[in-house]
């Protein structure tokens, strides 16, 4: 890692100028206010350019170190900045300290006028960031600024510059079959998880694939949008929320005036994209989406459990006739240092299709892990194999489990 202390120098120099301009009376959502108006607004166009630099500095020396995310900023940093590295978050000396007021300026001036507005209103934004690197390759970033108690926090995530290759996640054919416009034109295909397990590297594997294979027309819908595809074999779209569409549900609504074939939108994180996105895989296109689930169960039960009682019963039948594949994954530390992908594969046949329609979920665990023929796997499955293939250890196979009992079983099948 190598840092330019003489970059860091100016900047602080910089930055301890300007916090002597905020008056000390100030507190709250009012100090955020001035340093947008009486501050950032008022930079000149060097010192701004200046404190993007130092932001971009670290984000390059993250990528080094082969970092996801950067924290910075807010009460609970206590002045330091920190990384996640193969799934631990320590604090880097190397990048300096920051006082809160200081990361406040270093935090607003990312963020565009109109991005300011959001901020104070919502407390919270979203946003895609691009630098460049020292070889000249451009990076993209997602970004999520927010409030802690009355300072701004930030979180930066790295997106990788190339998408990883499809080959590389081992789906069997009949998977794949079911991602690719080829052969399946329509249906809903969820990729599942929790935030930092690897959803949208297994989405942009999925639409290069296409990309590579169909001709066709792709629409991503996203907050923000990540990597971004080059337009191959297919056309593809890409759509941001607050941007270039106001919302999920009004992006998947107004994708189908655009003639797409495949829709991508980026999460289903409330009942109203979750209806439109059953509505438009129901008018025959072929729909991926993703939700903070951990199994395929889970996934099916939240979208059910999200409408109000009366609802759940027609979103019960719907989502059973065109639901197509459920991939939950997370990634788990290995014994490389590293982390690795484990995964639980669900495909839509006539026994899970039924269980669903008549509100036995609790049956379709037992219908995956028997469904090997079919190119199924459970997550517990998928990670004891990842054992016997000396991957992870024997621990982490036990704790990433989601059904610790089942674990048990086919470790000791005795």
């Amino acid at each position: 890692m190598a840092m330019d202390r003489q970059l860091i120098n100016d900047a602080k120099a910089v930055l301890k100028t300007l916090t002597n301009k905020i008056p000390s009376s100030l507190i709250g959502i009012e100090k955020q206010l001035f340093i947008g108006k009486d501050i950032i607004e008022k930079l000149p166009e060097n010192q701004k350019m200046l404190l993007k630099n130092l932001v971009n500095h670290f984000l390059t020396n993250m990528r080094q170190l082969e970092a996801s995310d950067i924290d910075m900023g807010g009460w609970a940093s206590r002045r330091q900045v920190r990384l996640r590295i193969h799934g631990i978050k320590k604090p880097v000396p190397e990048f300096g300290s920051y006082e809160i007021e200081e990361s406040d300026i270093l935090i607003q001036n990312l963020l565009m006028h109109t991005e300011r507005e959001r901020l104070y209103v919502n407390r919270n934004h979203d946003f895609s960031h691009t630098s460049v690197s020292s070889d000249g390759q451009t990076c993209r970033y997602r970004a999520d600024v927010y409030f802690d108690l009355e300072s701004l926090a930030l979180n930066i995530r790295s997106i990788n510059a190339q998408v990883r290759p499809y080959d590389s996640f081992k789906f069997q054919a009949s998977v794949t079959r079911v991602f690719s416009l080829v052969h399946t034109k329509e249906g809903l295909v969820l990729i599942t998880g929790i935030t930092g397990s690897g959803k949208s590297s297994t989405l942009d594997a999925i639409v290069d694939l296409n990309n590579r294979t169909t001709e066709s027309h792709i629409i991503i819908i996203a907050s923000p949008v990540e990597f971004v595809h080059e337009s191959k074999s297919c056309l593809i779209r890409h759509r941001e929320v607050g941007r270039d569409t106001l919302s999920f549900k009004q992006g998947t609504i107004e994708a189908l005036r655009q003639d797409p074939d495949i829709i991508i939108i980026g999460e289903m994180r409330d009942p109203d994209t979750i209806f439109a996105a059953l509505e438009v895989a129901d008018s025959g296109h072929k729909v991926f989406s993703t939700l903070h689930t951990s199994s395929a169960v889970e996934s099916i039960d939240r979208i059910i459990g999200e409408v109000v009682p009366g609802d759940q019963e027609r979103v019960r039948l719907r989502l059973a006739d065109i639901l197509r594949c459920v991939i939950s994954q997370k990634l788990i530390p290995s014994l490389d240092g590293k982390r690795v992908l484990a995964k639980e594969v669900m495909l839509m046949i006539p026994s899970i299709k039924a269980a669903i329609k008549n509100n036995n979920t609790g049956e379709i665990y037992q219908m995956i892990s028997e469904g090997s023929p079919y190119g199924m796997t459970t997550m517990e499955q998928d990670l004891k194999q990842l054992y016997l293939e000396r991957k992870i250890s024997l621990e982490s196979a036990f704790n990433y489990a989601n059904n610790k009992r089942r674990m048990q079983q086919i470790l000791n099948p005795k």
